[in-house]
């Protein structure tokens, strides 16, 4: 099977595969959902930061391109702060242009319905951000699984679950804004699903861009090594800090635990 052919599966699994098991999530009754979600939150972060430390980082770091490692954590730094600012740019948007709040994917779940009244004037604009915002977070994944693709079949392998990981509890939260925002489930279904195949219009786009471009594509792996372990640590620990119990912290250590092992279990037995 040629490198084109494994991005394109892998860029359609973790994109289209993703909104269908959130869209699967939110048969379940609300009780099950409100428990089980800060469960996958958990389990996200850890194979966010699994993928970022144990996979990307490391081939990175061993190309034969890179002559100085200092270089390829630089990177990782400037991408951390570059995802700090265009989130920054995009609550600023979202402030001038709706209501000014921002929800991890738990809150928007757990809290939606108490803000009806509150967003009756916005909740169609919510609902376009949501997927303008969705479509081009999916078309920066494509980016990412095809530069893990060019670089390592199985590094491709590793980073697509890893986006498939953190992608089912992002959906779930778009999906509770759309639902919100007066979208039927069908047609919340149809959109979600079409924004997800951005992911591999950024697959095709990186493919026949970076496959020219051997010497950059150490720094790409490290960018998406930074977007990774931003998501996991700005957009997604803030909202486990929110249940302090002992037996909660039990679950989110173990659960992260169990994201970053089955990283480490798939590559090494990928290898």
């Amino acid at each position: 099977m040629t490198t084109l052919s494994w991005i394109l599966i892998f860029c359609l699994l973790g994109g289209v595969l993703s909104v269908l098991a959130a869209s699967v999530y939110l048969l379940f009754p609300e009780h099950i959902r409100r428990r089980s979600l800060p469960h996958l939150v958990s389990y996200a972060i850890g194979a966010l930061l699994g993928a970022a430390f144990l996979g990307l980082l490391p081939h990175a770091l061993e190309s034969e391109f890179v002559t100085d490692s200092h270089n390829i954590t630089f990177a990782v730094l400037i991408g951390i702060l570059v995802f700090f600012l265009l989130e920054k740019l995009v609550l600023w948007r979202h402030c001038h242009s709706a209501a000014c709040e921002v929800h991890t994917p738990e809150d928007t779940h757990d809290h939606h319905h108490d803000h009806d009244h509150h967003h009756h004037g916005n909740n169609k604009l919510s609902g376009s951000l949501v997927l303008f915002g969705d479509a081009s977070h999916n078309f920066v994944d494509g980016i990412l699984i095809a530069a893990a693709f060019l670089t390592d079949i199985h590094l491709g392998m590793v980073t697509a679950l890893a986006v498939a990981a953190h992608e089912i509890p992002q959906e779930v939260g778009d999906f509770a804004v759309l639902l919100n925002s007066g979208f039927t489930r069908a047609k919340a279904l149809l959109y979600n699903v079409l924004s997800s195949l951005t992911t591999v219009l950024g697959g095709l786009v990186a493919y026949f861009s970076l496959s020219a471009a051997e010497p950059f594509l150490p720094y790409v792996l490290a960018v998406a090594a930074a977007s990774f372990i931003y998501v996991a640590v700005a957009d997604l620990i803030p909202s486990l800090h929110k249940r302090t119990s002992a037996r909660d912290g039990v679950q989110q250590v173990l659960l992260i635990s169990l994201g970053v092992a089955t990283i480490f279990a798939a590559h090494s037995n990928l290898h």
